[in-house]
């Protein structure tokens, strides 16, 4: 059968999860895009508007596609990224930015390398996705049956907890959908009572205004007092609601050795961090997600945690930073200065 090739092929170039599902838009995905566009939950991120008509309706995409391939990879951590919370002079990073390679890189060749053989194999036409189009990946995900989108948003797999990169493959192919993956949360709401940030209005939904994802990587400007305050020191992204998911026992780590981390993104010290230039960052976190958001956003991060460390060993490191050429950069250090301050008083 059709699928049994593709789901095989699939596997041999690196995938850990298949899936497939129509192209059909489901009302469901509208109704709570709107929601999250009309409550300004999006923040900075204009580009979710932009798209709005187009995102939940997979054929606005490619109205030649008849079906979707929803494709994913295992980026399972080795050790609980809640450990580095524990230690304030270093920095927290997102598991899937400490990698030796960007995974929209990864992902993306490898489906490509599907996307060529289904056109050798089945002359139809294809395009492929990871991450930054107009869809709804985590949907899709869904009814395709790779996992359901749990209470923190994000997609829960039974085989791979929290931990899925996702690509997808629309194609002119007619493939008898997977059965949509059924809801496991239960009554467990772990991943609502640890975000930091209370940036969970109610299971299911995620203000991203508050989220500490956004504000470490999309949000462009100074950052809310109180926000920074419940930060920690969470320098680029966060895996706190994924990490408490009860489904991580069944999960494994990543075999992929591209997604394995580097060892100076594990747990880097802030004091060094912050004393990066722009060449400097530039040439570190070169083939890194990281490196799109810039100099500047990325040390107003390493002061939010220098400000929330406790540690007054860190006040030169944000003295010398609080007439830096960027406004952010000066702003953040004279609020983590005061803040260190006070631990004198």
């Amino acid at each position: 059968m059709v699928k049994e090739k593709i789901r095989a092929k699939a596997k041999a170039l690196g995938f850990d999860a298949v899936g497939f599902t129509s192209t059909v838009a489901a009302p469901g995905d509208e109704h709570a895009l709107s929601k999250f566009l009309s409550n300004g939950w999006n923040g900075e991120m204009a580009w979710m508007e932009n798209t709005h008509g187009r995102r939940p309706d997979p054929q606005k995409t490619m109205p030649s596609a008849k079906s979707i391939i929803v494709l994913g990879m295992n980026y399972g951590p080795t050790e609980n990224p809640l450990t580095n919370l524990e230690y304030t002079d270093r920095g927290n990073i997102s598991v899937y930015a400490r990698a030796t390679k960007d995974y929209h890189d990864i992902v993306k060749k490898g489906l490509k390398q599907l996307g060529r053989w289904l056109v050798e194999e089945f002359s139809e036409d294809i395009k492929v996705f990871v991450d930054t189009a107009p869809i709804m990946e985590k949907p899709l995900a869904a009814r395709a049956g790779l996992g359901w989108q749990a209470k923190h948003t994000n997609i829960v797999s039974k085989d791979y907890g929290s931990w899925l990169f996702l690509g997808e493959i629309f194609t002119e192919l007619d493939i008898p959908p997977d059965t949509p993956a059924v809801d496991h949360c239960g009554t467990c709401d772990l991943c609502q009572r640890v975000c930091p940030t209370n940036a969970f209005p109610k299971p299911y939904e995620l203000d991203a205004t508050k989220c500490i994802s956004y504000l470490t990587i999309e949000h462009k400007s100074d950052i809310d007092h109180e926000l920074m305050n419940n930060m920690g020191n969470h320098i680029y992204g966060c895996d706190d609601c994924l990490s408490v998911c009860p489904w991580n026992k069944f999960a494994s780590p990543t075999q992929e050795k591209q997604f394995m981390p580097r060892i100076e993104l594990t747990a880097p010290r802030l004091k060094d961090l912050a004393e990066l230039d722009d060449t400097t960052f530039r040439k570190i976190f070169a083939g890194s997600p990281i490196k799109r958001t810039g100099r500047d956003r990325f040390v107003r991060n390493v002061l939010i945690a220098i400000g929330n460390s406790n540690l007054t060993a860190l006040k030169l490191s944000a003295q010398k930073l609080t007439n830096d050429r960027s406004e952010i950069v000066a702003n953040t250090a004279q609020w983590a200065l005061s803040k260190l301050d006070r631990l004198d008083n």
